[in-house]
């Protein structure tokens, strides 16, 4: 049977993407967060949509452009239908879609919070000797990858470098450079453990 204990890590971002406005009520640049609510214009056969942002102190309001100018025909019904109906899921979507959001606006402070729920792929071996560790994101983080692990772990950032100088960490499919980079879906991360003294702490921590 193989050491290796296989986990994957499943993250959940806390906190949504905040762009910063000028806003006309408080006066200067201030922080808006999504109120997870659309608003929705029928202008004849062309619908336009808006996720509605709020001022964190005055509560003003901001329209974010999702649709503009969509022929009905060519927007799903179940699509408008939960536009219409400000589902959350379809709120969340938009709400984390950071890489838009810039589009739009110069400044956007993004939160590294996050949940990570943990499962144990496979067979649990007898005597683990290294952990695999696959992530996967609901949403893009900015979650730094040495941070999470650090965290999850129950580990310090310097360990994990040491770790990576003798070898016992090994981080796919973008090596090394990854752990100080945000977390991304789809990379994998190999400890070696067996020379570890707190090897049971680490494994418990991991998920195992």
């Amino acid at each position: 049977m193989s050491s290796i204990l296989r986990i994957r890590w499943a993250i959940t971002p806390k906190i949504a993407p905040r762009p910063h406005l000028n806003c006309n009520r408080c006066g200067g640049l201030k922080p808006y967060h999504s109120s997870g609510k659309f608003r929705v214009n029928a202008n004849g056969k062309r619908i336009d949509a808006w996720l509605i942002y709020r001022c964190i102190y005055c509560d003003n309001s901001w329209n974010f452009g999702v649709l503009e100018r969509c022929s009905r025909r060519d927007i799903e019904p179940a699509l408008l239908q939960a536009f219409e109906s400000n589902d959350s899921a379809l709120a969340r979507r938009h709400a984390f879609d950071v890489v838009a959001l810039r589009s739009r606006i110069g400044r956007v402070e993004e939160f590294p919070e996050a949940v990570v729920h943990k499962e144990v792929l496979g067979d649990r071996p007898e005597n683990t000797t290294a952990l695999e560790l696959h992530l996967r994101l609901e949403m893009p983080t900015a979650l730094r990858l040495d941070r999470l692990l650090a965290n999850e772990l129950g580990i310090s950032r310097s360990r994990l470098q040491v770790w990576e100088e003798k070898r016992l960490l090994a981080v796919g499919p973008d090596g090394a450079k990854a752990l100080r980079r945000p977390a991304r879906a789809g990379t994998a991360i190999r400890v070696h453990l067996s020379g570890e003294p707190d090897r049971d702490d680490i494994i418990s921590a991991a998920g195992g």
